[in-house]
This record gives C-alpha cells, sequence and structure tokens, in this order.
C-alpha cells in the first residue's frame, strides 16, 4: 500500500509535529469500506490483496480507482506512514483509507506513481497474516531506477469468506537506513 515512506516526502509526510487526531466515530457507523463489495479476484488470497493493493495506487498522472482500493480494507483499518525527522526522532500517524485518498488524490491527478513489491515474506496462522513487503516506486513504469525503496508492514484478516487489509505501516529506507540484504529480491 501496499503503501511508500520517503515517498512520504512525495505522497504521504507525517507532519513534524503531528495535529491532533480526530475523534474516533461512533461505534454504530460503518465506513465506505464496509459496504463496497470487492473483485473476488482481489480478495481471495493474501497475495492477490496485496498484489491489488500495489495495482490500484500505481497509474500514469489522473485518477485512481478508488472504489477498488476502498473495497479491500476493512472498516476500521490504518494506514501509518513513518519518517524520521531531521532531530533523528521516529514519528507515525494512523490515518484510514479514506485519509489516505484524500492525501494522495490530488498528487496522484497530476503525478505518475507505480509502487510495486519486489519481496514479500508471509507468515500465517489461522485468520491472521502479516506481509513484509519490499517495495519499489518509480514516477513512470519504465524508469529504470526507482525513486524510494521501503517496507511495507501489512496486516491482514481472513473472515471465512475473504482477506481484509487491517494495516499498512511503512519506511522507506535512506542512505542511513538502507533495506537490509535479506529483505530484498534474490539475485
Amino acid at each position: 500500500m501496499i503503501f511508500a515512506a520517503a515517498t512520504s516526502a512525495l505522497l504521504l509526510a507525517v507532519p513534524a509535529s503531528p495535529s491532533p487526531s480526530p475523534p474516533p466515530a461512533p461505534a454504530a457507523s460503518v465506513s465506505p469500506s464496509a459496504t463496497l463489495p470487492a473483485r473476488p479476484a482481489d480478495v481471495d488470497t493474501i497475495e492477490h490483496v496485496v498484489a491489488a493493493l500495489y495495482e490500484v495506487i500505481s497509474g500514469p498522472a489522473g485518477p485512481r480507482d478508488w472504489d477498488r482500493f476502498r473495497s479491500l480494507f476493512h472498516r476500521d483499518a490504518r494506514l501509518i506512514p513513518s519518517n524520521r525527522r531531521p532531530d533523528g526522532t521516529i514519528d507515525g500517524r494512523a490515518i484510514t483509507a479514506e485519509g489516505y485518498i484524500e492525501r494522495t488524490r490530488e498528487r496522484f491527478m497530476s503525478n505518475g506513481f507505480f509502487e510495486r513489491g519486489v519481496n514479500n515474506r508471509v507468515e500465517r496462522f489461522d485468520h491472521m497474516a502479516h506481509v513484509w513487503s519490499t517495495y519499489e516506486s518509480r514516477q513512470a513504469k519504465d524508469d529504470a531506477k526507482p525513486f524510494q525503496r521501503g517496507i511495507n508492514s501489512i496486516d491482514l484478516l481472513f473472515d471465512g469468506t475473504r482477506w481484509w487489509l487491517l494495516t499498512v505501516y511503512w519506511q522507506g529506507e535512506d542512505p542511513d537506513h538502507p533495506i537490509p540484504a535479506e529483505y530484498l529480491p534474490k539475485p
């Protein structure tokens, strides 16, 4: 989603001083994500929902299929960009799927963005799954070199009929914090 950190600079920068979070929605409310039907092939396996996540946020400058994006997420899901501030402190801010749409919609309209998982580690127990997904982000699909790499930590829930994204938490690499070789594709 899954998701780009030093692209945080491009897409999802966490403010230097976090603003107060809005109050939680009343328990009785239902997010749009809970009511949108997903494409069955997007949510039938862990691999498919992760691939759909990357696919739906990727594309040339222009609109994204935000209803498809919403359909991947559990009603209580959160996306959590993290960053390292100039003073070295770490911060993250949880946003909803709607919050992600609002933060990226305008940039996606004027900038190409293509993100793909290049190495996924999947762990699963019963209805719970976790994917540690190394990603690469490009501005054009055919760019030889990514402008950003990082890791998406993706948690999923299987409700008996389909997989739901619960969290997408990410960190981009930087010169002082490169992605360890164990999380990169094997040559």
